[in-house]
This record gives structure tokens, sequence and C-alpha cells, in this order.
């Protein structure tokens, strides 16, 4: 599958928005943080992981940037002089099996403006898509999903954590938290 990847100005500030991982484990510096919402797309467990949070033989289940709805995340501004090397580690960490798309999406802040963000979109045709799940499905996957990044429940955990920090409720992965802690609980 061919990537498109997306180049900003030499002299233009970059601006990433995060609605999983990105929220709460950047990896890269910023110059500011601010609150965005998304409009076109939501957020879902739609993604086999198959390296950060799962292998190909014991897949995890991250999130990704779905068709439809509105999602609320967290928008970072680089400064221009940074972006590259940004991009670059953006580009290792979410496109190690290309299952993203790389897309530059307008982003309404809370405080009132809108910017251009670069975000990273779930694949449809991928092999690693896997769409709307059963919530069992979910639960099994999430709970023994363990790669290079650490134990899939503590990604569902520290994004659930940090959505609340920011007033999000979002009950579904609410749900998904307390069946995976029980289906864990139940195997030791």
């Amino acid at each position: 599958m061919e990537q498109v990847l997306v180049q900003n100005s030499k002299d233009e500030d970059l601006y990433i928005f995060g609605y999983g991982s990105l929220m709460w484990r950047p990896g890269f510096d910023y110059h500011e943080r601010h609150r965005g919402q998304l409009y076109g797309f939501h957020r879902s467990f739609c993604v086999y992981s198959h390296v950060h949070r799962g292998t190909p033989g014991l897949p995890g289940l991250v999130l990704g940037l779905d068709r439809g709805g509105s999602v609320r995340g967290i928008v970072y501004r680089v400064a221009a002089a940074q972006a590259g090397s940004v991009r670059d580690y953006l580009r290792a960490r979410e496109q190690v099996t290309a299952i993203y798309r790389e897309a530059m999406l307008k982003i309404n802040l809370a405080a009132g403006q809108t910017i251009t963000a670069l975000c990273y979109v779930v694949e449809s045709r991928h092999a690693q898509y896997a769409g709307k799940l059963p919530f069992e499905a979910q639960v099994d996957l999430i709970a023994q999903g363990v790669g290079q990044s650490g134990a899939n429940p503590e990604y569902l955990a520290n994004t659930l954590a940090h959505l609340e920090e920011m007033g999000v409720r979002d009950r579904h992965l609410r749900d998904l938290h307390h069946a995976v802690q029980a289906k864990l609980a139940v195997s030791r």
C-alpha cells in the first residue's frame, strides 16, 4: 500500500493531533499543548497491534482515527526548526506497518482558533484494520496484548486516564477498562 507523506514548509511550525498514546507519551519536545476537537473522525479500537501492543501471533488492539463522528484530543505545536525531526520520529513510531496514513486536518482548539494539524488516520484497506469488533473480542485482544511499547491494558488505562483529566467521559473505554481488568483478575 503506497503511503503519501505530508510535508510542511521549512519555515512553518508543525501542529500534531494526538488522540491515543500521543496524548500521554508524545516522545518529542513541543512549544505549546492545547485541547482540540476533530470533526469527521472518531477514536476507535480498530487496529490490530502487531508491534507496539501485541505481536502477529498474539495481537493487541489499539486506537485509530476512523471515519465519522468527532474526537477530542491534544494538539502540540512544534517549532519549524524541529518539525522535520519530529515528523521523522512520528513516522518511525506510527508507520511501522503502514496502518495509518498521514493527513493534514482542521482541528478546532478549545480557545476558539482553527488550525491544521498532522493526524494519523487508520487505513481501512490495511490487513491490520479490525473495524468495529464485538465488545468481547476487544476485551480479549486488549487483555492478551503485549508488545514493544508494553502491555495493551496499560495503553487503555493511560488513554482513559488522560481523557478523564481533559473532562472527556468515554463510557465505551471505561467499560472496556473494567472488563479487561476483570478478565485479567480471573486469569491470575
